[in-house]
């Protein structure tokens, strides 16, 4: 199986502007997320995909894999699509490019998650129930086979008796086949998705399902100034004598 990962990564960000660029620990975070992929052997290839010439020139000056797309995409998904027009592989992993703690364990167990007949693949990790009530962490629920059952900023499951339930965080590594990236694009948004402003709910919401795989590795998504601090802190931590 031919695995590519894509990194989508666009300077306007409303939450925290030019995002990717940001210095974490002296470096940007793009830089970050790319040489933490390319440290999976499972991976033959791993490209940034950007419509910021900024962003592009320090990757080739960098000599990291870059394509140009459109500034028109309006997901990271969208802009992965667009990548993958011009890579031939069997399964196309999105890593984004605000999850600096990315680690090769993450993209090891989402491969494991596309099996044959699989379309498309994600992540969960185990989580709290203090960390559930936070709209802006996703909560993803599975069935036993582990394809999901929904994603919600809400707290999923409703623990209506307080029993004590298990919740999973939602982390954003995809992996797909190009048959599900044609889907997506084709499809307008879905009512759910909206609501929720998750763009993996088109899928569910148009009938292909996702698999989750589990990992014990959580991330920090990069979104705000606290983020940036708060995954600088835990990286600086992983270096030897931080």
């Amino acid at each position: 199986m031919r695995a590519v990962a894509i990194i989508p990564a666009r300077l306007a960000s409303t939450r925290l502007p030019r995002k990717p660029m940001r210095l974490i620990a002296g470096r940007p975070m793009i830089e970050h997320v790319y040489r933490a992929a390319r440290r999976c052997p499972l991976l033959a290839e791993v490209v940034v995909a950007t419509d910021s010439k900024e962003i592009d020139e320090f990757c080739r000056q960098q000599g990291f894999g870059a394509i140009l797309t459109s500034e028109q995409c309006r997901s990271g998904t969208d802009r992965v699509h667009a990548a993958a027009q011009k890579i031939d592989a069997d399964v196309y992993v999105n890593v984004q490019g605000d999850e600096p703690l990315t680690r090769p364990e993450h993209i090891t167990v989402l491969l494991e998650t596309m099996r044959e007949a699989v379309l498309v693949g994600t992540l969960k990790t185990p989580m709290t129930g203090d960390a559930a009530q936070n709209p802006n962490v996703v909560k993803v629920t599975t069935n036993q086979a582990g394809r999901a059952l929904y994603f919600s900023r809400a707290p999923i499951p409703f623990d209506r008796d307080r029993q004590g339930v298990c919740y999973y965080k939602h982390l954003g590594f995809y992996a797909y086949r190009r048959a599900a990236l044609e889907q997506f694009v084709g499809w307008p948004e879905a009512e759910l998705e909206r609501a929720e402003r998750l763009e993996q709910l088109r899928f569910l919401a148009n009938g292909v399902d996702i698999y989750v795989g589990e990992t014990p590795f959580d991330t920090v998504g990069v979104d705000t100034e606290d983020d940036l601090r708060q995954a600088e802190a835990l990286i600086l931590a992983q270096k030897p004598g931080g």
